[in-house]
Formats: structure tokens, C-alpha cells, sequence
């Protein structure tokens, strides 16, 4: 054999070493306690329907099927331009320079708010950013309010040893909870969790719903608490805002209070925006000191987006006209995919499933609920689904949508010591 010559050594068999209630024991209490996501497990099930021939219409995981809802031409390109240049190195622990620029003049353009290039960290995905700001404001025991139904609260709850408050919302407040409600919750509450296009139902919060709620971080909750010796915060889940439509208004509370800036902290991501959920490109923007601790949890946990794609996600941000033509073709997929999924209820509802819709407000989502345990007798009249306008045609649906509206020239000019 040559010096330095490569050999495979024969396999040996490695025994499980215990059995399965001693590996049990020998786990966290955190980690006995944890169970996987809900809505993860239902989207196991229908790939595994799929896989075996079956047609499903799958409305569970907030995904795209790339065949419908490919990613933008330019992001791909300017992925491969990225690998071919050599971008696979570690990134900066706070995200390429040239991405955080980027999003940073998005914030400007979008959303009328200017925020300092170190109030910006890029991870990798939304959900390392969920996890940083959950873990850089609780301690173990301190209380996070959130609205239910909701996205996975209930998991972060748990793997930071909080406490939860949850919010009860419904169909009165188009699943969304109101200032009231998160102020009472607020009184022992540390953080306040809002998702606004809102995961699952895709209803927007109203804009003054969305001032309320800066006013009682700005003013308040301060003033009603004077005591309080640790400030309270809000995480705004904003990940879907460039999928409102059909007039509806996206709007952030610091754009609304912007005194309420050093206690908000944004959550967003590429993944729902330019349905690119595999690609893990997600950031914060918030307090400058607090989003300092953030970096370093990612950093720790080593949730940094890979470099190549946040040079491509940079280079795409850039280019305002194929950001605007990309979400007006992906609007005009989503209306289109609404209509028929209205027109399949329907076929259900006149062979007597009592099926109750709810239109969605400005995204892309449609909540059903499916009572087949009983059916109406054959015959039984059938109406459109609920809060939907019985005059408006397709062409008038489509025609109402439109992308997140830019909040002009004037801008709230954020910054933090």
C-alpha cells in the first residue's frame, strides 16, 4: 500500500447500547416534554397521500409548489452567479454587508421606516430569527402573549421554560387579537407575539389595530405599569406583508407610534415573499442593542443564511421593477388558485357537505372548515361562502388586488443608542 493511500475499514455492527425508556430518561425534561409541530405532521400525511397516487388539495403548510410558484428568474441566476463566484464561505455573523444595505433600503422604500445598518441581522430563515428574539428578551418562567390559533408559539413557549398567555381570537375579530385583549395580557406579559398577514388565516390586521398596539408600547403600557422593571416587547411576524391584495393595507406599528421603535422587533424573510422556503434567507430589524444579542445567539448556533443566497436575495432587493413584476404575476397565480378552490367548496356544498369559507383579507390563505359527520339533505340550498361579495365577478376580484402599497416620501426615521 502506497503511504497516504485511502482504506475502507470493515463495518462493524454498533449495538443501540440501552433500551428505549433508559434513552428516555437520559434526555432533558425540556426535550421529553417537546412535541413536534402540528401542522409539520399534517403536511407529512398529505406527502405520503400524494406519494401513493392520491390528488390532494393541500392547504396546510404556508409552501408553493415551484411548478405554480417559482422563485424569481433573477434570484435563481444570481444564486448560481454567487456559487460559480466562490460565495461559500462563512458569511459575517450579521449578514453580508450588501444584504443588510438592501434591506435596509426596502424597509425605506416599502415600508416608510429608516432604520441604522445595525439594527439589521440576517439569519437563516424566519424561524432562527423567532428563536433569537425569544431567547434574547425571556428568562425562564416570564410570560409571552400571543394570539390562538397561531404559528408554533406554543413550541417556543416550551423551549424556553416561558409561560404562555394565550389570546383567544375568532372569526369576530377576523382571527386576529385586538389591542384591548393583548392589554390586559400585557399586565404580566415580558413579550407580545403578532403575525399580521397572519398565519393560518391570512387576514390583515386593521391599521388601527396596529396603532392601538404601538400606542401601548410607546405610552401605555408605561404608564399603566410604572413599576415594571423590565421593559415590555413586541415581535411583529410581518413575513407575508408583500402578499396583501385587493386593497387591503399592510401596516407596522412604528411606522404608526414611532416612539414604540426601541421595543418592536420585525421578523421577516424571502420565504413567503418570493416563495423561496428553501432557500434560508430571513432577518430581524429592531433595537440596535437588543438585535447585538440576537446576532450572537445565531452566531452561536451557527443559523447564518448561506452566503451564496444573500448575495443573490441582495442583488434581487435591488432590482425594484423585477420585485414589482415578480409579486403582480405571483398575485394574479394566487386569485386565479382562489377561484378555483371557491368553485370546488362549491361543488361540495351543492352535494351537501356543510363546508363554512371564510375569504381571506389581503393574503394568500382560505380557511375551510369541513363538517362531514352530517350532511344536509339532498336538496338543501347552497349559498356562497361567507363574508365573499355575491356581485363581484372573477374579473372584479382580480382586478382589486394590488401589491403592498409604499408609504410614500415622507418616513419615520428610526434610531437607537
Amino acid at each position: 500500500m502506497k503511504p497516504g493511500a485511502i482504506t475502507n475499514p470493515e463495518p462493524i455492527h454498533i449495538p443501540l447500547g440501552c433500551g428505549e425508556g433508559e434513552a428516555e430518561r437520559g434526555l432533558s425534561a425540556m426535550a421529553r416534554g417537546l412535541i413536534g409541530s402540528e401542522i409539520l405532521k399534517i403536511a407529512a400525511q398529505v406527502r405520503a397521500l400524494q406519494a401513493s397516487g392520491k390528488s390532494v388539495c393541500n392547504l396546510t403548510v404556508g409552501d408553493f409548489a415551484p411548478k405554480y410558484f417559482p422563485i424569481p428568474t433573477k434570484l435563481a441566476e444570481e444564486t448560481r452567479k454567487a456559487l460559480e463566484a466562490g460565495e461559500t464561505n462563512y458569511p459575517p455573523s450579521d449578514g453580508m454587508p450588501e444584504l443588510r444595505r438592501a434591506i435596509q433600503v426596502e424597509y425605506q422604500r416599502r415600508l416608510g421606516l429608516d432604520y441604522p445598518l445595525d439594527s439589521i441581522l440576517v439569519a437563516s430563515g424566519a424561524r432562527p430569527c423567532i428563536y433569537a428574539t425569544y431567547r434574547a428578551v425571556l428568562d425562564p418562567g416570564e410570560a409571552v402573549a400571543y394570539p390562538t390559533p397561531s404559528w408554533n408559539n406554543n413550541h417556543y413557549v416550551h423551549l424556553l421554560g416561558a409561560r404562555g398567555i394565550e389570546v383567544p381570537v375568532g372569526r369576530d375579530t377576523n382571527f386576529l387579537p385586538t389591542a384591548p385583549a393583548l392589554r390586559a395580557a400585557a399586565r404580566e406579559a415580558r413579550l407580545i407575539v403578532v403575525n399580521t398577514p397572519l398565519n393560518p388565516t391570512g387576514t390583515v390586521m386593521p391599521a388601527e389595530e396596529v396603532a392601538a398596539l404601538g400606542t401601548l408600547l410607546g405610552r401605555g403600557e408605561r404608564a399603566a405599569h410604572p413599576r415594571r422593571k423590565r421593559p415590555l416587547y413586541l415581535m411583529f411576524d410581518h413575513v407575508y406583508r408583500s402578499l396583501t391584495f385587493r386593497g387591503f393595507h399592510h401596516e407596522t406599528p412604528v411606522r404608526a407610534v414611532p416612539e414604540c421603535a426601541p421595543y418592536v422587533v420585525f421578523v421577516d424573510a424571502i420565504s413567503k415573499s418570493f416563495c423561496a422556503t428553501g432557500l434560508r434567507v430571513g432577518w430581524i430589524v429592531g433595537p440596535s442593542p437588543v438585535v447585538a444579542r440576537m446576532r450572537d445567539i445565531i452566531g452561536h448556533v451557527g443559523a447564518w443564511a448561506p452566503r451564496a443566497e444573500q448575495v443573490a436575495t441582495a442583488r434581487l432587493l435591488a432590482d425594484e421593477p423585477a420585485v414589482d413584476a415578480f409579486h403582480e404575476t405571483m398575485l394574479r397565480e394566487v386569485s386565479t388558485r382562489l377561484e378555483a378552490l371557491y368553485q370546488g367548496i362549491e361543488s361540495l356544498r351543492s352535494r351537501g357537505f356543510p363546508i363554512e369559507a371564510i375569504e381571506p383579507q389581503g393574503a394568500i390563505y382560505l380557511t375551510v372548515r369541513f363538517g362531514l359527520a352530517g350532511r344536509k339533505r339532498p336538496g338543501a340550498a347552497s349559498s356562497r361562502p361567507t363574508k365573499r361579495s355575491a356581485t363581484s365577478s372573477s374579473s372584479e376580484r382580480d382586478s382589486r388586488w394590488c401589491r403592498s402599497r409604499r408609504s410614500g416620501s415622507t418616513r419615520s426615521r428610526v434610531g437607537f443608542v
